[in-house]
């Protein structure tokens, strides 16, 4: 039987196939030899005897993630609140970029539009080259639209607390996600999810709740690769006066051009250099 991991607790791996049934399994002894650990997101052959199964091969991993582990994502939603708290850009294209290092497509989705409006924050990352969306989790705008980008995906849903995301996947996972009290007073809002764990989505799909994703070890990243993480940076790159332009310092770059004349967003802009910076061991720039 072919089906996907969708949850592991204690050594055990609980599957579902396209049918929607379910099965327990344990991974065979093979995989330990072979140090292969499976993940959350696999996609995975399974024997099954009186009702148990074992998991016997793992099919090849379109995509994997370490923080948290797990494979086979198609998209991240990047969640962010048009307000309460403000928006951070900073952390926002910080997710952004570890998508794009893990070669994996992202959406930007701004809630609580019901509280403020969104078409400044969402102007930065349409024009950056990212689908973007607007929602309220509260009136239910743009859900419809939000589902449309998710549909027969794995999705894996990415923010900062208080940003709304647990309250987006309790909406769109029918409440099978529960969500945990919210202080209006610091406006921070904490999940009971305690493991990574795929929840179907009415549809085909499945959606997940990524935390740790914010983290990007960007003293890993190669000049060169960073700036192929920021879309619009890179495009732009080809107007430089000099090839490989690190578009600090140097003259005639089209990309501090393209800064100045708002072509390219200042906060965009301000997050590469910031990335830049902790790539060459710097602290701030001068």
């Amino acid at each position: 039987m072919r089906a996907i991991i969708y949850k592991g607790i204690g050594g055990f791996y609980y599957v579902r196939n396209a049918e929607g049934k379910e099965i327990e399994c344990k991974a065979r002894g093979k995989f330990r030899k072979e140090r292969i650990i499976p993940m959350i997101g696999d996609e995975v052959e399974v024997d099954v005897k009186n009702g148990k199964g074992s998991i016997c091969e793992i099919y090849p991993r379109r995509t994997k993630l370490i923080r948290p582990p797990v494979a086979n994502i198609d998209i991240v939603v990047v969640v962010a609140a048009a307000k309460s708290p403000e928006p951070n850009t900073s952390l926002i294209d910080r997710m952004l970029v570890n998508a794009e290092i893990n070669g994996i497509d992202a959406v930007v989705c701004i809630n609580k539009t019901d509280l403020a409006d969104s078409s400044k924050l969402e102007n930065i990352y349409r024009s950056a080259g990212y689908k973007t969306v607007s929602v309220s989790a509260e009136t239910g705008e743009g859900l419809d639209q939000l589902f449309s980008l998710i549909k027969g995906k794995i999705a894996a849903f990415a923010g900062v607390s208080g940003v709304g995301k647990s309250s987006l996947l309790t909406i769109i996972t029918g409440n099978e996600l529960e969500t945990g009290a919210v202080s209006e007073k610091i406006s921070r809002g904490r999940h009971t999810t305690r493991h990574v764990e795929l929840f179907p989505v009415k549809g085909g799909g499945y959606v997940l709740d990524t935390p740790g994703f914010s983290s990007v070890e960007a003293e890993d990243i190669s000049l060169e690769r960073l700036e192929q993480c920021f879309p619009e940076i890179a495009s732009a790159s080809a107007g430089c006066r000099f090839r490989g332009c690190a578009h600090i310092n140097e003259p005639d770059c089209a990309v501090k051009s393209m800064v100045k004349s708002n072509e390219i967003s200042e906060s965009r802009y301000s997050s590469y250099k910031e990335l830049y910076a902790i790539q060459k061991g710097k602290k701030e720039w001068k």
